[in-house]
């Protein structure tokens, strides 16, 4: 499961994320002394709820998402973590466990962050911790949004910004890109059913919005429509 990287792959790595932007080569360099890589393949699990935490962990190549299972054992998907994106500081800061299952969702790298050197790290570096902080206000913020959207808006609205999110993520600078997610756990990420979901697919094709493919593969004909369908994204 492990893959070990060059201190390239953990610089590309570290830089990636806003709270270790503008610190220096050295400092990167001391950093990724107590940086691992691990991989994952599709499904494999990262953590599970429950589990306590001693890492930060940053999200270098792939996708992972975050759920939780209801009473009735079903899957909730919380949110989808990108390149880029962190995640275990609320377990890692507060001594608590981990409140989600993080899973694998295509074959994905992690860089994984010692609590303590990390800890170490913001007490040396104001900046550091100061954007730490800005970013933990910026996850709250982006968290609220996404109550908001699962819960006042119409499940049109929602998956028509679920589209907008894999879109602008994907980078083959194509109008086409692949769903990552199965129906299944697209229908979790937005709370509806597998059933709605291929309904309101359908009815964005019938409106030439997107043309769906094989293989969860999406054609997204007309952007702007595609905003207005998602209230003015």
């Amino acid at each position: 499961m492990c893959c070990y990287g060059t201190i390239n792959h953990y610089q590309s790595c570290l830089r990636l994320v806003p709270i270790f932007q503008g610190m220096t080569d050295d400092e990167i360099q001391k950093l990724q002394k107590v940086t691992i890589s691990r991989c994952y393949k599709k499904g494999e699990l990262i953590f599970q709820e429950g589990e306590s935490s001693d890492t930060l962990f940053i999200v270098h190549q792939g996708l992972i998402k975050l759920s939780k299972l209801n009473e009735e054992g079903k899957e909730q998907i919380i949110r989808l973590l990108f390149p880029g994106d962190f995640f275990g500081q609320f377990a890692l800061l507060q001594n608590s466990n981990h409140y989600a299952n993080a899973e694998a969702v295509e074959k994905t790298t992690v860089c994984l962050i010692d609590k303590i050197a990390f800890i170490k790290k913001l007490g040396k570096n104001p900046m550091m911790a100061l954007h730490f902080i800005n970013e933990l206000n910026n996850r709250l913020s982006r968290a609220d949004e996404w109550i908001s959207l699962l819960s006042l808006m119409e499940v049109e609205k929602r998956l028509a910004r679920v589209i907008l999110l894999f879109f602008e993520k994907d980078n083959s600078n194509s109008n086409e890109f692949t769903l990552p997610l199965t129906r299944k756990d697209l229908a979790s990420l937005i709370g509806t059913t597998p059933e709605t979901l291929s309904r309101k697919l359908l009815s964005f094709a019938k409106k030439k919005v997107i043309t769906v493919k094989r293989h969860r593969v999406i054609q997204v004909l007309n952007v702007d429509q595609l905003k207005q369908l998602a209230g003015g994204y």
